[in-house]
């Protein structure tokens, strides 16, 4: 067995029912094409081809992804030597589907790059550290850019906790499966992404000041504007951002996008 790989976050994961419940949230069907990024030694890779028509595999450990193969002779197994970050996404077949046991140092960046693509997986299984797979599934009063990025785009549940101990060798901290299943119809409407997200991360420029403050600083404007956009939409100026539901973002990117110009 190769030994996991430090500085790439590799920590293996082996316990067959956890295993089996990553691969079943993705509610895989003899249609699918999976997405599998980081395969690692190849243990959920198993559970996946049991399930789905195919299974793509993006490592980054080219010797990982040179083994690899060998072990699912006659399977429909498509391993990609490189990086997750790198991949186009526009190669996969729509309705794709992505499992995953992400490294933790690269989780919001997978995040972002999956929710924000222009093809979208249907759904999206990731075994993340347990802080940040209750971060993705916040609710107002402890949302986070990471948490609007992924409930813009997705609706997200969260599914079984997974013990450090179940891991080789055990990281610091427990995990946790997140599920992302995408979301039919776009919520931006009119807005653009682009505003929607200046106004958001102006919102949380100054995340321990009231919006009034973090908007004025965050957006270049008077905080007597702020007020008035804030008002316009119902938004009390005394809020922080991590209150904010993802309506009431919308609403005020909606309204900031829509001012005069000065």
């Amino acid at each position: 067995m190769s030994a996991p790989n430090k500085s790439l976050g590799q920590h293996w994961l082996h316990d067959r029912d956890v295993l089996a419940h990553i691969a079943e949230s993705a509610e895989l069907t003899v249609d699918d094409t999976v997405l599998e990024i980081g395969p690692g030694l190849g243990t959920l890779t198993s559970e996946l081809l049991r399930r789905a028509r195919k299974v793509v595999a993006v490592e980054f450990d080219s010797e990982l992804a040179r083994k690899l193969p060998g072990q699912f002779p006659g399977k429909n197994l498509e391993v990609v030597p490189g990086d997750i970050l790198s991949f186009d996404l526009s190669t996969l077949p729509s309705g794709y589907k992505v499992v995953a046991n992400v490294p933790y140092y690269i989780t919001s960046k997978i995040v972002q790059q999956l929710m924000t693509a222009t093809t979208k997986p249907a759904i999206a299984v990731l075994l993340v550290q347990k802080e940040v797979a209750e971060r993705l599934a916040a609710a107002p009063g402890d949302m986070s850019i990471l948490a609007i990025s992924a409930q813009l785009f997705s609706e997200v549940t969260l599914g079984d906790k997974v013990p450090a101990a179940l891991f080789t060798p055990p990281p610091k901290v427990d995990s946790q499966v997140v599920i992302l299943r995408t979301r039919p119809a776009s919520l931006l409407g009119e807005v653009s992404e682009k505003d929607f997200f200046r106004v958001v991360k102006a919102g949380f420029s100054s995340k321990r000041k009231k919006l009034r403050t973090s908007l004025a600083g965050g957006l270049g404007i008077q905080k007597d504007e702020v007020e008035s956009l804030l008002g316009s939409v119902a938004i009390s100026p005394d809020n922080r951002a991590e209150d904010l539901t993802i309506d009431e973002w919308l609403a005020l990117a909606r309204v900031w996008s829509q001012r005069p110009a000065s």
